[in-house]
């Protein structure tokens, strides 16, 4: 057995985000498949206020949404996010995701990133019917 003062270990295996690993300024988080997720059921999107996030399909698919605007949202676009690329996703920008049943998804975010700087903007309905229409796009190809 290593002693954790040399090496930490962490995995997760359970259903939607999990910080594992947190170290000075600085979290190490994953992403799986959760019900709340699935583009019927994404009400809003979030940004991050005061850091970037770094996203990396480690698993299964992603879809990563991102809204343009800043205090609406007036376009959403989306990427099918490549295993092993890195998405930086700039502080202020509007985004969600949906994941395959299978999906892992590495997060590094800053390690004070909370509910308190990470404010939500609820979606109409024509944005949500985009989101789903998009997801049926991507993964029906």
């Amino acid at each position: 057995m290593i002693d954790e003062k040399l090496l930490e270990i962490r995995s997760y295996d359970g259903t939607g985000y999990r910080p594992l690993i947190d170290y000075d300024k600085w979290r190490v988080a994953i992403l799986r498949y959760n019900d709340e997720l699935l583009p019927e059921r994404i009400f809003a999107m979030q940004r991050h206020d005061e850091t970037d996030e770094v996203f990396v399909l480690l698993e299964g698919r992603c879809i990563l949404f991102l809204g343009e605007g800043k205090n609406t949202i007036n376009a959403i676009t989306a990427i099918d996010m490549v295993p092993r690329k890195l998405y930086n996703v700039k502080r202020g920008a509007w985004h969600s995701h949906t994941l395959s049943r299978d999906a892992s998804v590495l997060i590094v975010e800053n390690r004070d990133t909370t509910v308190h700087n990470s404010p939500k903007m609820l979606l109409n309905e024509a944005q949500r019917k985009r989101i789903a229409e998009i997801t049926h796009e991507i993964w029906t190809d």
